[in-house]
């Protein structure tokens, strides 16, 4: 059922938090982790343009007792880029921020590990990835590091524009990569009762 609200586009940051936090209420602090600090960076590295950008804007909760998650970045929120002009096509012409205002990423961690415990690990989180209104299954590999109540979490992972319906005009073509390389470093903390 939470998978099914947090589906839908405009609610999502305030349904999936919500249910979050509802289905949680019985948890210990160690059990429920929100996002804190985080940067999110993307690369379009293309034969004739490298375009970049970043965001510090994504929010997120981890559930340790079932080991889901549900994260949301608002499109708009992307930063960079090589002019203000290119940045207006990207949200105006590819991502269509006005329609689909947020990227999220809801799922399950596949391995059964308790990341609660400190050290390192190597996991991979299943899910729905929806970008431009398109959800995609994705396997999405992570390191998370697990210390002092805290997570940090680094992810490298691709996304195709065709995947996710971003067509690219034949004029601009040699301008923008058809698979987009996308890096993730984001802090999360135990959350209080």
């Amino acid at each position: 059922m939470i998978q099914h609200l947090c589906n839908q586009k405009f609610l999502f940051p305030l349904v999936c938090l919500g249910c979050f936090a509802l289905v949680s209420g019985g948890l210990n602090a160690q059990e429920l982790f929100k996002t804190g600090k985080s940067q999110v960076y993307f690369k379009s590295d293309a034969p004739l343009e490298l375009i970049e950008a970043t965001s510090g804007e994504l929010k997120g909760v981890i559930n340790m007792e079932d080991r889901s998650f549900a994260f949301s970045i608002p499109v708009r929120s992307f930063q960079g880029f090589n002019s203000p002009l290119q940045r207006e096509h990207f949200n105006e012409n590819y991502l269509e921020s006005a329609d689909y205002p947020n990227a999220t990423f809801v799922g399950k961690v596949i391995e059964k590990v308790d990341l609660t415990q400190p050290g390192e690990y190597i996991v991979r989180a299943k899910g729905q990835l929806t970008i431009h209104g398109v959800e995609q299954e994705r396997i999405i590999r992570s390191k998370v590091v697990s210390s002092n109540g805290r997570l940090t979490v680094t992810s490298f992972f691709t996304v195709l524009l065709a995947e996710h319906q971003i067509t690219i005009p034949k004029i601009v073509y040699q301008k923008i990569a058809e698979v987009i390389q996308v890096h993730i470093e984001a802090e999360f903390a135990a959350e209080a009762n």
